[in-house]
């Protein structure tokens, strides 16, 4: 939500008074969180059941984050030894065997998947791929969605679902199944997309992004670029998207030429930032606290606040850690991954949730979705549908949880609303009055209002997905509707600030 203003600095001891706020704000409010998590400690402890701290002595550590927990404990039995041996395998293939370092390296993510994954699993993935395929040769971006669509609901059909848990002994195992599907059924989307979109004649437009070779039009050659994609070791379980154009231009290049000092630097940042995550669920028991609804009732007001900072902020560092790696690998293998996550605390509008947090799986929708749909080049309407399908498509592949609902709906109608109140404000005679009237100065700080208020809704669709329709719905209650006048301005007042460090921000 950035209206055609003129955007200046403020005056540094203002800018200094709002970086003060917002650090000390979120240091207190998470103060004030651990004191809870420490004075419930003993029942909390025997409803989760707390686990013995490592890293901090003499604290005892939140397991209850699902996600942080499967990916740690797969990356120390085998998925980071396996992307060791990915980038050790990369460099001796780029030295000795350049001219086949992508079949090497496919043949290893293939080997690695069907490892982890058993036979079952990788035959399960091999027919996602090859159904896509087989569709996709129909040139029909319908049909393929259609497919897609269709494969993709198959991870929500119970009888599936405990047909591949028998396949394995843990639930782990399952789960890990479960994500590199999901994760692959969007490299299928991207590669059948780009299939169906280039030109049928040989000698067309040079567009076509490598999916034939010298006028070769095999199925075989193209079901080969596809199980290169789709198996790339690093990206294989979790991500961050790339999409298939982007992935073919740059695989075939050469490996890049790096530093020992840029690697160490690159791993140390990791490390730094899991160091934090397992801090953050040492000092603060907020996954814990968040499940119950009797103790978010009895939070008090800053607590409370410091629960939902330390939901947002955990869920972003978490994804700094899973990505960090992941892109360094990437980049040493000569692509250009997607950027890292930007801190939630300097995002200030739906919009740039969207844009800033997860960059690869926005990228992906602009391309897939958003533009094929009409996008802003249409008018009003063909805009909202595009959104709406986007915001509905996310919900369906996390899915379509009544809770990933609200959070969908929230989202759709924030994004609409910023960009409606952008327009508005953009609209001559408005913008005219305004420009006389405020100077840019007073213009910067209405801005920073109404993206204060924006963000209050944006934290509490975030809540949704987070916590659930639980916790999102006291935290309504309590600071909307019980605390509108005693908790709702605090919160507004101190999300200024936070406005204003963000905008500050991109504008450097």
């Amino acid at each position: 939500m950035t209206p055609q203003w003129e955007l200046v600095s403020l005056p540094r001891w203002e800018m200094t008074t709002y970086w003060i706020l917002s650090f000390s704000s979120h240091l207190y409010s998470f103060y004030q969180l651990h004191r809870f998590s420490k004075e419930h400690e003993v029942s909390l402890d025997r409803e989760v059941q707390l686990e013995r701290g490592f890293l901090i002595w003499g604290f005892k550590k939140d397991p209850t984050d699902f996600e942080w927990s499967f990916w740690n404990e797969w990356a120390w039995q085998s998925l980071l030894w396996s992307l060791i041996g990915h980038a050790v395998l990369s460099r001796l293939a780029d030295y000795f065997l350049p001219q086949f370092r992508l079949a090497v390296l496919t043949m290893y993510g293939f080997l690695s998947a069907g490892w982890l994954l058993g036979v079952r699993g990788l035959t399960l993935l091999m027919l996602h791929l090859s159904i896509s395929l087989v569709v996709a040769q129909l040139r029909s971006p319908i049909l393929s969605w259609f497919c897609s669509l269709l494969l993709l609901s198959t991870l929500n059909v119970t009888a599936l679902q405990d047909l591949q848990r028998g396949w394995y002994t843990s639930e782990d195992q399952y789960y890990l199944l479960l994500f590199s599907t999901a994760v692959c059924i969007l490299r299928c989307i991207s590669f059948s997309l780009e299939l169906c979109w280039r030109p049928l004649q040989a000698g067309g437009p040079n567009h076509c992004y490598h999916l034939e070779e010298k006028g070769q039009k095999t199925l075989i050659f193209q079901f080969c670029k596809l199980t290169a994609y789709c198996f790339y070791h690093p990206l294989f379980y979790n991500g961050p998207i790339v999409t298939y154009r982007d992935f073919s231009e740059q695989i075939e290049k050469p490996v890049c030429k790096v530093s020992v000092v840029y690697v160490l630097s690159g791993i140390l940042r990791v490390c730094v930032w899991w160091c934090l995550a397992e801090f953050m669920i040492h000092f603060m028991y907020m996954h814990a606290i968040q499940s119950n609804e009797t103790y978010l009732e009895m939070l008090p007001p800053w607590a409370l606040g410091g629960l939902a900072l330390a939901l947002v902020q955990f869920f972003y560092i978490k994804y700094l850690v899973l990505f960090g790696g992941v892109s360094l690998l990437v980049r040493l293998d000569g692509l250009e991954p997607p950027k890292l996550p930007r801190c939630v605390s300097i995002i200030y509008s739906f919009t740039g949730m969207w844009r800033h947090f997860d960059v690869g799986l926005y990228k992906w929708l602009i391309r897939y979705i958003y533009v094929p749909m009409g996008g802003s080049r249409h008018g009003v309407f063909r805009k909202l549908v595009s959104t709406a399908l986007a915001f509905g498509f996310v919900c369906f592949w996390h899915g379509c949880h009544d809770y990933l609902q609200y959070w969908a709906v929230l989202n759709w109608v924030g994004v609409l609303v910023e960009n409606a109140l952008a327009l508005l404000f953009s609209f001559h005679p408005l913008h005219h009055v305004i420009v006389r009237c405020l100077s840019p100065r007073m213009q910067r700080r209405g801005l920073a209002l109404m993206s204060a208020l924006s963000t209050a809704f944006l934290i509490l669709s975030n809540l949704f997905f987070l916590g659930g329709i639980h916790v999102g719905r006291i935290f309504w209650k309590r600071v909307f509707v019980e605390g509108w006048s005693s908790v709702a301005v605090p919160v507004v007042a101190f999300l200024y600030c936070f406005a204003q460090v963000g905008i500050e921000w991109d504008m450097r």
